[in-house]
């Protein structure tokens, strides 16, 4: 028997800093549509502090470990209670249905959080912070760059619904055919695909129709809405145009354009990332 595609193992890394809620409430949602294993792990914030000595050198002093310790305590227990309370069971072998664990090893021995990940189907963060220095914000790029596999940007207020109605924002880039190729599992299980395109906000490559068609070889029937920019930037005018038709989950091509560039000019990821009010599934 041949076995479909699924998304089944999610990393959600949970730090006490009041913002745990939102991630953790979009995971639990994605767990219960689709069955899945859920791992919580710290989302470590500290950092090695910089010990003047005189005008001309300094030192580092390590993060202290008994704080290291309280956070990824307060973390767990924020992680386990959310869990419980949700009623997804505690993983013990094989469960039939979604199910979760907790993840004590620090792992910046292997890459940190993104490095992890790469083990995962897809990991789960909060929508990002507008400022540039955001400790969060650095591990969600680190996992969208070095992990090699996909996010998922959870909204600051819970969805009523996730996966049912699926817009892909389709640039013809690299990034969303990669990230198509990621949420296939997602696609087919969707009741309604829209395939959104906004004008001027396209490269070079397969258009909207062609990829209608090439999905619909596997199976996968998907609507077309192509829109104009009218006055609005690329990332604006996506999330506008998803909102409208309804849409409850985003799948989107990471930065199409160089980070750096958007950065310094902007860009639809960035916008994205730190405006979107609906379930984001990214991949670069």
């Amino acid at each position: 028997m041949v076995r479909t595609m699924a998304l089944k193992a999610l990393l959600v890394p949970v730090h006490d800093d009041g913002l745990a809620q939102a991630a953790l409430v979009t995971t639990c949602a994605f767990a219960k549509r689709y069955a899945c294993y859920v791992e919580g792990l710290t989302l470590d914030f500290t950092r090695p502090q910089a010990l003047t000595v005189d005008m001309l050198g300094g030192a580092w002093m390590p993060p202290n470990h008994d704080h290291q310790q309280r956070e990824m305590a307060a973390s767990r227990k924020i992680f386990v209670d959310f869990m419980e309370m949700a009623g997804i069971a505690k993983a013990a072998g094989s469960v039939d249905g979604p199910s979760y664990h907790w993840h004590d090893p620090e792992v910046d021995e292997i890459g940190g959080i993104a490095g992890y990940g790469r083990a995962f189907d897809l990991t789960v963060y909060n929508r990002a912070s507008a400022s540039a220095l955001s400790a969060s914000g650095a591990h969600l790029e680190a996992s969208l760059f070095e992990s090699g596999r996909p996010i998922l940007l959870a909204p600051p207020r819970q969805p009523s619904t996730i996966g049912e109605h699926v817009v892909i924002a389709w640039n013809c880039s690299t990034e969303s055919a990669r990230t198509v190729a990621f949420a296939m599992p997602l696609l087919e299980q969707a009741k309604q695909i829209t395939i959104l395109t906004i004008e001027g906000g396209v490269v070079p490559g397969p258009n909207a129709r062609e990829l209608a068609r090439l999905l619909q070889v596997n199976g996968i029937t998907a609507k077309l809405h192509d829109a104009r920019p009218r006055g609005r930037t690329t990332g604006a005018a996506i999330l506008e145009e998803a909102a409208a038709v309804g849409c409850d989950l985003l799948i989107k091509g990471a930065y199409t354009q160089s980070r750096l560039r958007q950065m310094i000019f902007g860009g639809a990821t960035s916008h994205i990332l730190v405006s979107a009010e609906i379930p984001v599934f990214m991949a670069n």
